[in-house]
């Protein structure tokens, strides 16, 4: 991929945080209009701020700017009281809101608020059924408890709790919480099924179903990704037991991906081919696919030549270039799918997408090693 196409989508999302630090209204960005580049903001983050405080990481590894990790620091500290909430998905926050600080530049802040949230994980896990819940204060899933479990709390939450530093115990932890899901979740096919219902008493399976896709069989984008995702983080931190999943999940990605390289939000949306896109599932997908090129030699190739043309295909199509001669906002990434089944944020920019897209971007661009994170 060459890089003068790369340079200039970088620079055109790191526009964007400039214009969002600047943007009035307080919370963090969740999702915004693409027309008006308006952040709807949530007070503590929900489980989507961590992405934003990860963007200005990445930002300051990649300009050297101080202001970056300046903005970093202030807002991982406002994540700080959500170490306690009884979410899984607060692995989302704490990792790429403050772990991702702490392994690129050992920043103090960042490592006690990245410990923080690895020892609230740690407290929520269920000895009996080998995982760590939903918890009561799970976000938008279709069922929260604990007695549910969803694929989404992969990514983030092993990344925080396999740390090189990290807290007593919680690389078994996290091996178990990795093995359970896959039971749970991944088909015979390598495809991926969101969520679960098990007991608590012994983690036995009791029912699966998709809460975020077209039915409670098909296969909704992002839980595919996310799925690879965890994995990815969990081989690059030594559990090397998923490998033979990874790819069974990875390859099934790439063997159903549109002949342009971009996600539709569920695959088994009858509506395709014009069903709704993700370009956040898509840019989860070229970031997983780099991290599984590095951890698995003999199908490098193939998901790096993958993880490009997605790449390429969001630069080009979706995202809004510098010297656009429309009047939108530079460094947007549109048609991101939060919520197709509750007819939300279904065409909207979503930080998330925007942050790993970032992340693919300085990996093709030979500024970040894709397992480091």
């Amino acid at each position: 991929m060459d890089k003068d196409v790369i340079k200039p989508a970088i620079a055109a999302l790191i526009a964007r945080i400039d214009s969002t630090l600047v943007q009035d209204g307080e919370g963090f960005p969740h999702y915004a209009d693409v027309d008006t580049g308006r952040w709807v903001r949530t007070p503590g983050g929900d489980w989507t701020g961590g992405f934003w405080v990860g963007m200005l990481w990445l930002a300051a590894w990649k300009t050297g700017d101080s202001k970056y990790r300046e903005a970093a620091t202030d807002w991982a500290l406002r994540l700080g009281p959500r170490a306690a909430s009884k979410s899984v998905f607060k692995g989302f926050l704490f990792w790429y809101g403050a772990g991702i600080g702490a392994e690129l530049f050992s920043d103090p802040v960042a490592q006690a608020l990245a410990s923080a949230g690895a020892e609230g994980l740690r407290d929520m896990y269920n000895l009996k059924a080998g995982l760590i819940p939903l918890g009561a204060d799970a976000e938008e899933a279709g069922e929260v408890g604990n007695d549910k479990a969803n694929i989404d709390a992969l990514p983030g939450t092993l990344a925080l709790l396999m740390m090189k530093e990290g807290v007593s115990g919680a690389a078994d932890i996290a091996h178990h919480h990795l093995q359970r899901h896959l039971g749970f979740c991944v088909r015979s096919d390598g495809s991926v099924c969101q969520s679960a219902v098990f007991n608590p008493d012994d983690g036995a399976l009791l029912r699966r179903y998709t809460h975020k896709g077209v039915t409670h069989d098909s296969t909704w984008g992002r839980a595919q990704t996310w799925a690879m995702l965890g994995m990815a983080q969990a081989m690059a931190r030594g559990d090397v037991s998923c490998r033979e999943i990874a790819i069974k999940v990875a390859d099934w990605w790439v063997g159903h991906l549109p002949a342009d390289d971009v996600a539709y939000w569920d695959f088994d949306d009858p509506a395709i081919p014009v069903a709704p896109r993700d370009t956040s599932a898509t840019a989860i997908g070229a970031a997983s696919l780099l991290k599984l090129a590095e951890l698995i030699p003999e199908r490098s190739q193939v998901y790096r030549q993958v993880a490009m043309a997605s790449a390429a295909e969001l630069i080009g199509k979706y995202l809004i270039p510098t010297g656009a001669a429309d009047r939108r906002q530079v460094g947007i990434l549109t048609q991101g799918c939060f919520n197709q089944k509750l007819k939300f944020a279904t065409a909207n920019e979503l930080i998330f997408g925007d942050y790993f897209l970032l992340e693919s971007l300085l990996v093709l661009d030979q500024s970040l090693v894709a397992t480091r994170i």
